[in-house]
């Protein structure tokens, strides 16, 4: 099942971001007890379930390793990720890291990004909607052909 949807959240003191059980639930594995968190792009964090962490290393292992940009990506991003515990009332602490990382401050938000979700400091989404959402017609245009 796609992720989607977007969800205003507040850090806690200690990192600590609550998962919407909904979101939890369209990753869709069983008994949920971990999430793995990465670098994303444009200074988000990328939230994979066990599965779909698996997944997305194939994917990596797919591209040739003799590119030194597939391989300097690789050594970013795997040593950059962390699996994360999720906590009996759906959280997750964000390694303080991956938390500079982002940029996050108290409020972010949470979006569903088809086969992950991804964390984004709220004011740094809100400038991504204000640059990217006018062209959402030509970049469908672009993307679905």
């Amino acid at each position: 099942m796609a992720l989607t949807g977007t969800y205003p959240r507040s850090l806690d003191d200690k990192k600590r971001l609550a998962i919407p059980r909904r979101l939890c639930d369209e990753f869709d594995e069983k008994n949920l007890q971990s999430l793995y968190i990465s670098p994303g792009t444009d200074r988000s964090l990328s939230l994979f379930s066990p599965g779909g962490f698996v997944s997305e290393a194939r994917k990596l292992n797919e591209q040739s390793r003799s590119r030194v940009e597939v391989r300097n990506y690789e050594r970013l991003f795997y040593s950059r990720s962390e699996k994360v515990e999720l906590d009996g009332q759906c959280r997750i602490r964000i390694p303080d890291r991956l938390a500079e990382f982002a940029g996050l401050e108290r409020e972010v938000v949470l979006i569903g990004d088809n086969d992950h979700a991804e964390i984004w400091d709220a004011a740094l989404w809100e400038s991504f909607l204000n640059q990217v959402g006018p062209q959402f017609d030509s970049l469908a245009n672009q993307a679905i052909q």
